[in-house]
């Protein structure tokens, strides 16, 4: 079994939600997930980074903080969506990294991984920062069209969670 096989047998398994047989698998695939994710290849790295969310590796979170830094587009993207799906029903994951997303959303070169740092930061709480900077995407003439549109929906997200409180 490889380990894209062994995660998409995680991920079945937390939908079911099947804990024993999560932590048994993930005992199992443990070190190999971490060899994966300090991979040469960034595709590796990539699935790597996947597999984590798949396997609801809460532990790996520090991997995923490495992962936001790889020098691939596409092993920081696969971080991103490891932090996305692991922050959704935990704010603080978010939280405790939201200056690199801020980093990330705001400046890195390419522009699906800017708009999944952004995606990423409607997981965390409503902090001011934040949601000044996103208005500030949203209203940048000079920005993509898709990243304004991004920014400018997690800002109202945020702005309307923070109202409920």
């Amino acid at each position: 079994m490889t380990l894209e096989e062994a995660a998409a047998q995680a991920d079945e398994l937390a939908q079911q939600g099947d804990e024993r047989g999560l932590a048994t698998l993930r005992q199992q695939w443990d070190e190999e997930l971490e060899h994966a994710a300090r991979d040469s290849d960034y595709r590796v790295r990539a699935h790597a980074y996947r597999a984590i969310a798949q396997f609801r590796f809460r532990q790996k979170l520090e991997l995923v903080r490495r992962g936001l830094q790889d020098e691939s587009p596409a092993a920081r993207g696969s971080a991103l969506i490891a932090l996305e799906g692991l922050s959704r029903d935990h704010p603080g994951d978010v939280n405790s990294m939201r200056s690199m997303l801020h980093e990330i959303a705001s400046n890195d070169a390419n522009m699906a991984v800017r708009r999944l740092a952004i995606v990423c930061l409607k997981n965390g709480s409503a902090q001011r920062e934040t949601i000044l900077i996103l208005n500030g995407m949203a209203d940048d003439d000079e920005q993509e069209q898709d990243l304004r549109k991004t920014a400018r929906a997690v800002a109202a997200a945020l702005t309307k969670r923070s109202r409920e409180k």
